[in-house]
């Protein structure tokens, strides 16, 4: 079961955005997920709105960045950040690893009236390369990018590795990274992992406010700590 939601960022970013009705929700009838690794308990975290997916989207609509750098949202769920990119014409590109992303993500990029948004299959961990991209339904990420964006992606004790050197493979010598952290424990892990590959820690943000967006008529806070590397 599915639910249309409105939501609008900082006053300025409306959008509206379909996502799963709740976290009581699996469908896998040809058994693509199960083949991907993906559990019955996993599979519907992809579509729902996390707080600390818009945190990054809020970021992406402030900040300026140049025309021709080329982004990747990893992790991307319901991939409103590449949205909100691509609401803003940017370069952007979503990437996850979940069969059902593709076909939620065009969705709202045609619920928003926006042209195709270009989505990569990417996943990161010690199995990785242990699965088929035709299960995903997409082409694998074959360039690297100048920005690479992501939220919640420290939720187990070894993703704080896996993360960074995934980031590490999928962003140019010279880039920046950005990553909504929602406090899960390993934040501080991250960071170390990341300035192993060279990236240097250059803004480290507590966010908290307490009216950051609105969604579907009610105001919620937007609360989290906000990542930026440069390498």
């Amino acid at each position: 079961m599915t639910k249309l939601n409105s939501i609008i960022i900082g006053g300025t970013v409306h959008l509206k955005l379909l996502s799963l009705k709740d976290r009581n929700q699996y469908h896998d009838p040809c058994g693509r997920a199960e083949r991907l690794g993906i559990t019955s308990a996993l599979w519907p975290l992809f579509g729902l709105i996390w707080p600390a997916g818009v945190l990054l989207a809020s970021k992406l609509a402030k900040r300026d960045i140049a025309a021709d750098h080329r982004i990747l949202e990893i992790g991307c769920g319901l991939g409103l950040a590449s949205l909100v990119g691509h609401q803003r014409a940017l370069q952007i590109t979503a990437s996850d690893y979940h069969p059902a992303v593709p076909d939620f993500l065009s969705q709202n990029v045609r619920l928003n009236g926006l042209p195709m948004l270009p989505f990569r299959y990417g996943r990161w961990g010690a199995d990785a390369l242990n699965y088929s991209v035709v299960d995903a339904g997409a082409a694998p990420i074959s360039t690297r990018y100048d920005l690479v964006i992501g939220s919640d992606l420290l939720y187990e004790p070894d993703s704080a590795a896996y993360v960074a050197e995934y980031i590490n493979r999928v962003a140019k010598p010279n880039a920046e990274v950005w990553v909504v952290d929602p406090n899960r424990g390993y934040k501080n892990r991250f960071i170390r992992a990341l300035e192993a590959y060279g990236f240097m820690l250059s803004e480290h943000l507590l966010v908290d406010n307490e009216e950051g967006y609105v969604l579907n008529g009610t105001v919620s806070p937007l609360k989290g700590y906000f990542l930026r590397f440069n390498r």
